[in-house]
């Protein structure tokens, strides 16, 4: 059984594989950075008690994380748990991937696993989205080249910006209004943070493609993937599985 855990932001994903590569657990954790290791440890205990499994039937492990005050927390719980610590992802390990940019070894983990991710799973070429705290997009060739990547505020984090910043607009729920000309302060927002983070994943998905000269598979990842892509007018793939899948592949790829 390997146990594979990605650390981002605002969550942090943790699952575990069988021998037949099935996902056996997912669940998210809010990320802490005051937590301690005996903290995820005793998390790590509850979940794997929670699916009737044990620690002892964990063969190995790997582990992503853009919050390094959470990575030595979580690889010395893993270690505690396991007997071994866990695979980090980060320069030097084996990916199968050709990342033509400036700085490769600055490229963000999450980004590096979730490309190694769509290369087993889907068509090339493709774009992988990721909306989480940040949204993502991310392209990769048919040679595996990763070619470039696009940041843009996440949803949520640019709500709840634009809620801090102006005293009148209230926090809102991530949901599709019934139209798109919101007749209220809630639904125009939401028709904002919705209909127009749809849009603006549609545009973006034409520019790549027109930069690329070619159609591509389209695969969306991330807690808030399922609530903005449906409102898309490309046909996206949703993968909520995506990353824990691309850090069980690199684990295999490099023992």
């Amino acid at each position: 059984m390997i146990l594979t855990v990605d650390i981002g932001n605002t969550n942090v994903v943790i699952g575990c594989f069988d021998e037949n590569e099935q996902l056996l657990f997912l669940e998210r954790l809010s990320t802490n950075r005051q937590r301690s290791a005996a903290d995820y440890l005793v998390r790590l205990h509850q979940l794997l008690k929670l699916y009737h499994l044990k620690g002892a039937q964990i063969c190995g492990s790997v582990l992503s994380s853009v919050v390094p005050p959470v990575t030595e927390s979580m690889s010395n719980a893993i270690r505690r748990l396991t007997g071994a610590a866990p695979l980090i992802v980060g320069p030097g390990i084996r990916t199968g991937l050709n990342l033509c940019m400036d700085q490769p070894a600055l490229v963000g983990s999450d980004l590096i696993v979730g490309a190694v991710a769509a290369i087993h799973r889907y068509p090339l070429p493709l774009i992988m989205i990721d909306l989480g705290t940040a949204t993502t997009f991310s392209a990769i060739d048919e040679q595996h080249n990763y070619l470039g990547t696009i940041i843009l505020p996440g949803v949520r984090t640019a709500m709840d910006s634009l809620s801090s910043a102006a005293a009148q607009l209230p926090r809102i729920a991530l949901e599709a209004p019934a139209h798109v000309l919101g007749k209220n302060t809630i639904a125009s927002m939401q028709s904002g943070a919705v209909y127009g983070n749809a849009s603006c994943i549609d545009g973006m998905i034409d520019r790549i493609e027109q930069e690329l000269g070619k159609k591509t598979t389209v695969v969306a990842t991330g807690g808030l993937a399922p609530a903005i892509t449906r409102h898309c007018l490309h046909e996206i793939i949703t993968d909520d599985t995506l990353l824990l899948f691309g850090l069980l592949k690199l684990y295999q790829l490099n023992q």
